[in-house]
């Protein structure tokens, strides 16, 4: 049982915290060590077993112990409203944040952007890593990084100065998306002291018998066929590599990885191409690839958000590649109405020249260009990090009114680069490929088209 701490409270003798809530015994290490003043958690723990629950309860005690601005994250700002403040807990009927913030501690509830006051000065808020950049200004103690498998990694990137700064602590709780950005987190977060790291699958904690865990799993296959069992491994196994259900390019990403194409592949000094998918309001990716015989060194990767075209321009300058061509989205075709020019007469002013237009298709059918480009890529790990881990999380939603998956993308953080490569999967010079293997390249002898 968690220690309690007792909190003054005008309308009542004494409120404790964690108010009404004891830590089940597998959450016990984990409850312990943030109340021993832990500053990094990384918990892999599987569906239903708390990890919300117990983090809320931390996030008001942790408001309580020191004044500041605390945050609980979600992948998306429009989920965080259903899974987090209007989530009801269904043994009580009552609403979790009232549970772990009594209405009795608080100064004011704003509902439009789920942000509490508490009467002792700290502030507590339900956001989204899909605008965590919006709250310039607004520097948090406390961050609780909730499905950070599914989460804009840049969010964390983003925070962490500020929380190592102010000697604040960030929890970060998931089940599995495959080998991505969470993978990575938590097995250097297993390796390194300073954290807290623990994997419990559903057969770790006793919430679900063996029973319910069979009845599950034929529920997930009979729902959804071939991908149940992945989903499975994933949500109650918390396992990395179950295949990530609804990925557009999961497989391909994976036989990349398995064959050795995903490492360190910098730049060789040839002709660079660029392929770019140009944000008005959100972000705009660029790829960066090298001809390597009958394939594609994919050298490099940029990403930014609130910069203007001359921003990219100068750092297409400063990354000193010899450029054959960039390849622009059909609408950078379009006059921007505040200038009058089109994004192409811009860029071509920022120094850029070769500039054409990506072939316009049908998601689905550039889809099928990426599948039929990406075996024939190599990606450098580190310059392409956050390019690579888009691929592999672009993805449908499945529909559970409907039985099945959404025709269209899910558009997060990973569309950007995932758009951005399709450009190139059909704007990029064509090569006969009659390949054959040479020194762990693909190699040719044709030329491009």
């Amino acid at each position: 049982m968690p220690p309690k701490k007792k909190v003054p409270a005008a309308v009542v003798a004494e409120i404790e915290l964690p108010h009404g809530w004891n830590a089940r015994d597998y959450q016990r290490k984990a409850w312990q060590y943030l109340e021993h003043g832990g500053k990094r958690l990384c918990a892999l723990w599987h569906r239903r077993a708390g990890k919300d629950d117990l983090l809320l309860h931390w996030g008001a005690v942790a408001a309580h112990r020191r004044i500041g601005s605390y945050w609980h994250m979600l992948p998306e700002y429009a989920q965080a409203r259903k899974a987090i403040w209007q989530a009801v807990n269904p043994h009580t009927g009552r609403k979790r944040i009232d549970e772990a913030f009594p209405p009795e501690l608080r100064a004011s509830t704003r509902n439009t952007d789920m942000f509490i006051e508490l009467k002792n000065g700290s502030t507590w808020q339900v956001i989204g890593s899909d605008n965590y950049n919006s709250l310039v200004g607004t520097t948090p103690i406390g961050v609780t990084f909730s499905e950070y498998a599914l989460a804009d990694p840049g969010a964390w990137s983003y925070l962490r100065p500020a929380l190592a700064e102010n000697g604040g602590w960030a929890a970060f709780i998931s089940t599995p998306r495959g080998r991505n950005h969470f993978a990575r987190m938590f097995e250097g977060a297993a390796r390194d002291p300073a954290w807290f790291a623990q994997r419990l699958s559903a057969r770790d904690t006793g919430v679900f018998s063996e029973e319910m865990l069979r009845q599950e799993l034929a529920e997930y296959v009979r729902e959804r066929g071939e991908d149940g069992e992945a989903l499975f491994n994933q949500e109650y196994l918390c396992d990395f590599d179950a295949a990530l259900v609804g990925s557009y390019y999961g497989r391909w990403m994976s036989a990349a990885a398995a064959e050795g194409r995903i490492g360190a592949f910098g730049a060789a000094g040839g002709q660079v191409w660029t392929a770019w998918d140009l944000g008005m309001s959100d972000s705009t990716a660029i790829w960066f690839f090298e001809r390597q015989g009958a394939g594609w060194r994919v050298i490099d990767y940029l990403e930014a958000n609130g910069q203007g075209l001359a921003w990219y321009a100068e750092q297409l300058k400063n990354k000193g590649y010899a450029y054959a061509g960039h390849i622009l989205p059909h609408d950078a075709a379009v006059k921007e109405l505040g200038t009058g020019k089109t994004r192409i007469e811009t860029l071509e002013g920022e120094g850029l020249s070769n500039i054409e237009i990506a072939k316009k298709l049908t998601v689905a059918d550039g889809v099928q260009a990426v599948r039929r480009l990406l075996p024939t890529c190599w990606f450098d790990a580190a310059a392409c990090e956050r390019g690579v881990d888009a691929l592999r999380q672009y993805r449908r939603i499945w529909n559970d009114k409907l039985k099945m998956f959404n025709n269209s993308p899910h558009h997060d953080w990973t569309s950007h680069g995932a758009d951005a490569f399709r450009y190139a999967a059909v704007g990029l010079p064509s090569v006969d490929l009659d390949i054959r293997w040479s020194g762990g390249f693909l190699h040719s002898d044709v030329s491009c088209v």
